[in-house]
């Protein structure tokens, strides 16, 4: 089939991949001038200038994957990539500045979060005890709850300590929402394959290169090679039902994947030309993507002569008033020395008031006064991951399918959950809808 596919971000780059895999024809069109959507670097140039005279190639926001990014991992290696050489592995951590909290211990799933959990620092044997035991119980009920449970309403019994220095930082940065609204049913998914599911599935994997070298610009050259089509700077506002087939622009498609954001994705379908059987149809799916709510992700790049972390990455105590809970240290992960990447994850208010806080926040518990170098405030990073929430299917009309972090699926708004979204709607395309929840990437 000759099949077009609307953006170029991690989706859509997943589904190219695998639409050209099955013998497809594909032509991406990308709105902007530049691939990955919201998990790219930027693209200024020169690279911003450190108050030092070296120079530092930024991202759209700091992000990491984890071990259990099966899908995401092989798809990295299928282009050509190797995730040993573009990404600094470290056992799941979650210390502060102080030394204190949790890193697991080097042993194999699952012993490693136990052991991580009875050598924790600055936990006590109740906190520790309330750990274990609500970790047992969500494996024995087989990592499940209701769907109206939030994180909150799951982890009620565990001490504070655990809520403030596991819970929290854990949900907020999986699901970019906060406990109290974000979906328990998700969380322990993602809890499950990340501690239970997956060999080595809690490693954290921290880019060492740019997020478009991660994949995006690899992906992009494997698809040119095999012939695929990749269009920038050509935004789709419309799409146009012609017999079996779609117009796009002034050409012909046997299907079309909307790998766009949701509110783009909605447009674009408010204004389609759809035959009556499946006008309803449409008109639900895009009553269902404009009713997701969205959250905010803020980068605070800081720097500061000989500023270096322990470990490449570091929790921090979150509050109203210093907003970030994890600092990088760029220095450490391929980036000029001295250069910090601080993420506030549902971030709020005002950026220039989240950079103030956030250099204060560095001075106090990590004692550098730093200077700002660029702060990255995506208003729409993710969608409100909450309880029950009722996300967009990926099949819209024949011939017409959606994929991205928010289209139904177990995952919440991540680069797995992207990667795996757009993978799986061409399984849908091509009819197997048995394999479309579990796409495996041929060696």
């Amino acid at each position: 089939m000759r099949v077009a596919i609307i953006g170029a971000g991690w989706a859509g780059m997943a589904a190219a991949v695998k639409a050209t895999e099955d013998g497809h024809h594909v032509t991406i069109f990308e709105a902007a001038h530049a691939i990955g959507g919201r998990a790219r670097a930027l693209a200024a140039k020169p690279a911003k200038t450190l108050p030092d005279g070296s120079l530092a190639p930024l991202d759209n926001g700091q992000h990491i994957l984890i071990g259990a990014y099966t899908e995401t991992l092989a798809l990295m290696r299928l282009v050509g990539l190797s995730p040993e050489t573009a990404l600094l592995n470290l056992p799941m951590t979650l210390r502060f500045p102080d030394g204190r909290g949790l890193q697991f211990a080097a042993w194999p799933t699952p012993l490693d979060a136990l052991g991580g959990i009875l050598q924790a620092r600055g936990w006590t044997l109740a906190d520790k005890w309330s750990l274990l035991r609500a970790a047992l119980g969500w494996q024995f009920r087989g990592f499940a709850c209701a769907a109206s449970l939030s994180v909150a309403d799951l982890c009620q019994r565990l001490t504070p300590k655990i809520k403030a220095e596991l819970i929290d930082p854990l949900c907020v940065s999986a699901l970019n929402t906060p406990p109290e609204q974000a979906s328990a049913q998700v969380f322990l998914r993602v809890m499950r394959d990340a501690l239970f599911g997956v060999q080595a599935g809690s490693r954290l994997l921290l880019p060492r290169v740019d997020l478009s070298a991660l994949f995006p610009d690899a992906a992009a050259r494997w698809l040119l090679e095999r012939g695929g089509q990749l269009r920038l700077g050509q935004r789709i506002d419309a799409l146009h039902k012609q017999a079996q087939q779609w117009r796009v622009q002034a050409e012909l498609f046997d299907a079309v994947l909307l790998a766009t954001p949701a509110p783009h994705a909605a447009q674009i379908l408010s204004t389609a030309d759809m035959p009556a059987p499946h006008a309803e149809q449409v008109r639900h799916w895009v009553e269902s993507a404009r009713a997701l709510q969205h959250e905010a992700i803020a980068t605070v790049y800081a720097w500061a002569p000989q500023a270096s972390l322990p470990i490449a990455m570091l929790a921090l105590r979150s509050s109203t008033q210093h907003p970030a809970q994890f600092v990088f240290d760029r220095g450490q992960l391929g980036g000029p020395a001295g250069l910090l990447a601080f993420v506030v994850s549902a971030a709020r208010g005002e950026r220039a008031t989240l950079q103030a806080q956030v250099l204060a926040q560095g001075l106090e518990q990590l004692g550098l006064a730093l200077q700002a170098v660029q702060t990255v405030v995506e208003k729409r990073a993710t969608f409100a991951c909450t309880p029950g929430l009722q996300r967009p299917p990926p099949t819209i009309a024949p011939g017409l399918l959606a994929c991205g972090d928010y289209v139904a699926g177990p995952y919440p708004a991540t680069l797995e959950g992207a990667v795996r979204s757009g993978r799986a709607v061409v399984a849908l395309l091509n009819g197997d809808e048995n394999h479309a929840g579990s796409v495996k990437i041929q060696p």
